[in-house]
């Protein structure tokens, strides 16, 4: 089968890799760089999993920036662009979905679209009474930033917006490439499928804000959260995983999800108390974190590393970013230590390149996640990283 796969960031180039072990997969993306890359079998992100099969798998993979060759007699379009959240319209931005539909609808008269962006409830509906077609399907996916290709060959689930025929051909498809067969499949109406991914993704921000206002707590009472989590957590019910606090959720889909649902909610007239809770205790977190650091009367805080978390290459959206907005408003002075950015400065705060000099410059050093190289300055260091995990 030929098979595209639109925008190859770590959703759609890990479900690439998944689909070319089997299948004749071309990626369409727009940056050349990411493009070349792929082709020349070099990941453009930090994944381990990707990294490998890329250099060492027999994939029937291409990449291109040419829509035409991409969507020219292929079977099934994967759409994997962004769609980020719009604080003026309280909604995803959409359009990149919205132009790849229109091309292939334009360019093929048969294939299949499957959504895997993350879109608005009830977007598949819409879209498909829009265009008077029933070729287009929402399937969510469920990945680890830093494990996407793991989480596409070891998936917990797979859920496609399709009863038909067309729905357990897609659901196929994802089985087939992974290497976990015992997977549970459900196939149900494309608003559910829809609503099961922000639901699931709001559930997990509830856990981590609530393991957070739980280490607020303890901080502010001068109690263990270590011993109080893990109490807590040993009860079967609740469970000893994502307990870990931080300075706040973060990263690609956690606050755009969340807040997305949300504007569902107040859109429609939904009566909530504990949705809305979740996005406002998010920003009273990092009000916090703030006000912890500030407290401590630094001279010069480092901030280690932008990254939401250990073993990503990705800081957009992370927690630090807001914490570092809120300490620049109380006027404290930053320096700070990231290797991924080139640039003397971010946000106007000088980077320091070198770690020696970061930590001799820094008398109070602020990290989301505890790294090991920090630990020769253990005592400088502020960090919620209890667990020393992510």
């Amino acid at each position: 089968m030929k098979i595209t796969v639109v925008g190859l960031g770590y959703v759609g180039l890990s479900l690439a890799i998944l689909l070319s072990q089997n299948h004749e997969v071309i990626g369409l993306d727009i940056s050349e760089d990411k493009v070349e890359k792929i082709n020349n079998k070099i990941s453009p992100i930090k994944d381990n999993e990707i990294i490998e099969y890329l250099k060492n798998k027999n994939l029937n993979l291409s990449a291109t920036t040419n829509k035409e060759l991409a969507y020219k007699n292929t079977e099934v379009v994967f759409v994997a662009t962004p769609t980020d959240y719009n604080p003026e319209t309280n909604y995803f931005d959409t359009f990149s979905v919205d132009e790849v539909i229109k091309d292939v609808l334009k360019m093929n008269d048969n294939a299949l679209i499957v959504i895997k962006s993350t879109i608005p409830i009830g977007y598949t509906e819409r879209k498909r009474k829009e265009f008077s077609t029933n070729r287009i399907i929402f399937s969510p996916e469920f990945l680890r930033e830093g494990k996407a290709l793991y989480d596409n060959l070891y998936p917990s689930r797979i859920v496609v917006g399709d009863k038909t025929e067309k729905g357990e051909k897609i659901a196929k498809l994802l089985i087939e490439g992974a290497i976990k067969k015992d997977v549970p499949v459900f196939l149900m109406g494309s608003t559910e499928a829809e609503a099961v991914k922000l639901f699931a993704n709001t559930y997990l921000a509830m856990r981590v804000a609530f393991f957070n206002e739980l280490d607020t707590f303890a901080e502010i009472k001068g109690l263990n959260t270590l011993e109080i989590i893990k109490g807590v957590c040993s009860d079967p019910r609740i469970g000893d995983f994502y307990n870990n606090p931080s300075f706040g959720y973060g990263g690609y889909c956690l606050p755009k999800d969340t807040k997305q649902i949300l504007a569902d909610y107040l859109g429609n007239g939904v009566p909530n108390v504990l949705i809305k809770a979740i996005v406002e205790s998010n920003v009273i977190r990092k009000k916090h974190i703030a006000e912890m650091i500030a407290n401590r009367k630094p001279k010069a805080v480092g901030i280690y590393r932008l990254a939401m978390k250990k073993d990503s290459d990705n800081f957009r959206h992370s927690s630090i970013l807001d914490v570092i907005d809120f300490l620049k408003e109380k006027g404290i002075n930053m320096v700070i230590y990231e290797p991924l950015i080139k640039e003397d400065s971010f946000r106007g705060i000088k980077v320091e390149k070198n770690f020696d000099r970061f930590i001799r410059e820094s008398d109070l050093i602020v990290a989301n996640r505890l790294y090991e190289e920090l630990k020769i300055v253990k005592e400088k260091v502020y960090t919620r990283d209890l667990f020393e995990r992510d």
